[in-house]
């Protein structure tokens, strides 16, 4: 099982919003921090060329990295459900595999941090190119926030597993194509039986549909 990390295994908001005020204060640049966490996701450069000109970017996304462990892993929590979904998945005689839009150092300090026991984490990636690391550990699925996550489960040939605990609501992951929606991880568990026990869910789509 593949897992997305930022507002699906852990909430990061207020993690994210501490460095951007660090940020905002050493360069007098006005950052609307709660507009920053309704648009967590995406690369980091998309977000950090909201605020400042191009040129600015790639310095302000090396300074963003370099205050990031210090500034953000410690106000980093644990989304409901998140350490049982992982926990269950390895029960049950499967792999739980991170992969994250998150630079890979930041992935793995994010995830040791939390304590989560997972087999692997795969930084770096967002969206459909997340797709080539979850074929490369065998996922049946993926489960994450974002509609972009739900493309990368159908680049992986996986069942997308959407939870309603990031930007998006419920009606519009599905909408989007998710084959499954559930309010949070803590539905996670109830689901995965189902998963392993009936074959029928077992029944992928196919690479690029939806």
């Amino acid at each position: 099982m593949g897992f997305d990390l930022d507002l699906t295994l852990a909430d990061t908001r207020a993690a994210i919003a501490a460095v951007y005020e660090v940020l905002a204060a050493e360069t007098g640049v006005a950052i609307d921090t709660a507009l920053v966490q309704t648009r967590i996701g995406p690369p980091l450069e998309v977000e950090m060329a909201y605020w400042y000109p191009p040129e600015r970017v790639p310095a302000m996304v090396d300074r963003y990295r370099a205050i990031y462990p210090d500034v953000a892993i410690p106000a980093t929590l644990m989304m409901p459900g998140a350490a049982e979904a992982v926990d269950r998945v390895r029960a049950a005689g499967g792999r739980a595999v991170v992969v994250s839009g998150k630079n890979q150092a930041d992935t793995e300090r994010t995830v040791r941090f939390l304590g989560l026991p997972v087999d692997a984490v795969v930084g770096g990636l967002f969206g459909a190119d997340k797709g080539t690391a979850l074929r490369a550990h065998g996922a049946s699925a993926y489960i994450g926030d974002h509609t972009a996550d739900i493309a990368a489960a159908r680049a992986a040939g996986a069942l997308a597993v959407a939870v309603a605990t990031g930007p998006f609501p419920a009606a519009e992951l599905t909408a989007h194509g998710a084959d499954v929606v559930l309010a949070d991880l803590r539905e996670f568990p109830t689901w995965l039986d189902a998963f392993v026990t009936d074959p029928a869910m077992r029944s992928f789509p196919s690479e690029g549909s939806g």
